[in-house]
């Protein structure tokens, strides 16, 4: 399974990123997919997660502001995110929780992009 994300940058306080992650290979069902952010000098830290079955979860940090959403056909998911703040600046990593059809769990991590918040 390899993940590819996109998006990310740098925006000013209050302003708007969207995050997009696509899971490809063959052979695999998607169980969970979502988003990790490491911020600098931090370890890396749940941002929100979605299962296939459309169960949700966000940190305490980002309900309200940040939206996760899921394209089961495309193995994407996406994290709209709002109302930024400075201290949202850090590596986002994307995450899916695969199954593979012989039964066998897999953990995959992207590659990491950079959200930057700052006037």
């Amino acid at each position: 399974v390899q993940l590819q994300a996109s998006g990310g940058g740098s925006a000013q306080p209050g302003g708007s990123l969207r995050l997009s992650c696509a899971a490809s290979g063959s052979g695999f069902s998607v169980i969970v997919m979502g988003w990790y952010r490491q911020p600098p000098g931090k370890q890396r830290e749940l941002v929100a997660v979605m299962t296939t079955g459309g169960t949700i979860s966000y940190a305490d940090s980002v309900k309200g502001r940040f939206t996760i959403s899921r394209d089961n056909a495309k193995n994407t998911v996406y994290l709209q995110m709002n109302s930024l703040k400075p201290e949202d600046t850090a590596v986002y990593y994307c995450h899916a929780l695969v199954k593979y059809y012989g039964g066998r769990n897999e953990n995959n991590w992207g590659q990491g992009t950079q959200v930057t918040v700052s006037s």
